[in-house]
């Protein structure tokens, strides 16, 4: 990728209002542009990240699609998510992926739709998918003219944390600070109990933990550090809020905030702390609530929570459309496939995607009233502006945000150190 196509994609934000009537496309043209290469027009096949093995709100999505269309039958592969990337590559290259493939906008990710469609491997869509486009953000869902990608969401990236397990340890409040936040996890340990359960051994909850906390010590203090970046005029090793980072990540290991064995956990760690009541959060998307929820107690009352911001700093999350639907260029039931993703734009379906997921729907997210919702600890942050995007969907290529999960790792451990980590990081980006 050239740095001029860097640069064009690293200026576009990722999160702004669209409108709702943008949904509602009669006699528009179906999602995809391309024209059908044969196969059953009924059937189709449609492949997704899954993180534990809770249902997934896509399964359930489709599992509604076919109740609502008779004679239509949808293969479903839900995939685990730590090798998620690597898989429907392989799979496209091969030539036997599904017909529907969950990716993310831009570069940055292993599932980037940007340099998938680069390939050739995916479908270029139409107006339906084009219209829900967060203004100014063209550039991440489109290559070359083109839509590619078709989003879902808004969301939060931040903290899920159970208050009500919280509250039954004697934490009334999430800790604002980073002093109390330490004293909090010197409590809970002392109780057998973590404050955060990570999957310290899958790389994608090793990346989004250390997202997380980046974004009040880099993002809160520069908005446009990843365009900083990208014209070359800081660095990952430059930056003293990337290096407060990744130091936070050691001090909070250290301070016995993360789960005992924590460098060898994977997802099942998030989902049985959480649930169980032995850890009060974790570093995870803010629609994990709602799927955490159906294992967990009632009286969890999960949160959304911004992780404390270093001293002198302001409250800052992470919020952004990450999730986006595409159609295999190979796939043999573009219609079918084609009046799937149109069904996923319509306003029911948005808001199923919102009963199933948790996560916010991108058409209408900013006209909800969250007030009941477990967004109610942030919708002040969304109403001030106070987020960033996801910053891997807008880095130029999937190893920038490789390096940043094997270091997170590597620190953990104890075989990488901070100073390593970026370096790492600034190679990847300049490759």
């Amino acid at each position: 990728m050239t740095q001029h196509r860097r640069s064009r994609v690293l200026r576009t934000g990722l999160v702004a209002s669209v409108a709702a009537g943008a949904l509602i496309l009669a006699g528009c043209s179906s999602s995809s542009g391309g024209s059908d290469s044969g196969g059953d027009q009924n059937s189709f096949s449609f492949t997704f990240a899954t993180s534990n093995n809770l249902k997934s709100p896509y399964q359930s999505l489709a599992e509604l699609y076919m109740q609502e269309n008779a004679g239509v039958t949808i293969t479903t592969n839900p995939t685990p998510n730590d090798k998620y990337g690597e898989t429907i590559r392989t799979q496209l290259s091969a030539g036997n992926a599904s017909d529907v493939i969950q990716t993310t906008p831009g570069s940055g990710d292993a599932r980037g739709l940007v340099p998938l469609a680069e390939a050739g491997f995916l479908e270029p869509l139409g107006d339906t998918a084009t219209a829900l486009i967060p203004k100014g953000s063209e550039s991440v869902f489109q290559y070359d003219g083109k839509t590619y990608g078709q989003p879902l969401d808004f969301t939060i990236g931040s903290i899920v944390a159970s208050m009500g397990t919280a509250g039954m340890n004697g934490i009334t409040e999430f800790p604002t600070t980073m002093d109390d936040l330490y004293k909090d996890c010197s409590a809970l340990a002392d109780q057998g109990k973590s404050m955060f359960a990570v999957a310290g051994a899958a790389g994608p909850n090793a990346g989004l933990t250390a997202q997380a906390i980046a974004a009040s010590r880099v993002y809160g203090e520069n908005p446009d550090w990843n365009q900083d970046r990208a014209d070359g005029k800081t660095t990952f090793a430059d930056t003293q809020g990337w290096k407060d980072t990744l130091q936070a990540i050691l001090d909070l290991n250290a301070g016995k905030c993360f789960q005992p064995g924590v460098e060898g956990a994977g997802f099942d760690a998030i989902t049985n702390g959480l649930a169980g009541g032995t850890s009060i959060g974790g570093f995870i998307p803010s629609g994990s609530a709602v799927e955490i929820a159906q294992a967990a107690p009632a009286e969890a009352d999960f949160k959304i929570q911004p992780f404390p911001a270093a001293t002198g700093g302001k409250p800052y999350i992470l919020a952004s459309s990450n999730y986006t639907m595409s159609i295999n260029a190979k796939s043999q039931a573009k219609d079918a496939a084609n009046k799937f993703l149109d069904w996923l734009a319509t306003p029911e379906a948005q808001q199923k995607y919102f009963e199933f997921s948790g996560e916010l729907p991108v058409s209408a997210y900013q006209d909800m009233d969250l007030s009941d919702t477990v967004y109610s600890t942030v919708v002040d942050l969304i109403k001030d502006g106070s987020y960033a995007p996801l910053p891997a969907n807008v880095w130029p290529n999937p190893s920038v945000y490789q390096a940043l999960q094997t270091g997170v790792q590597g620190l953990l451990t104890g075989q990488k150190t901070v100073d390593q980590v970026l370096g790492d990081m600034d190679s990847a980006w300049d490759q």
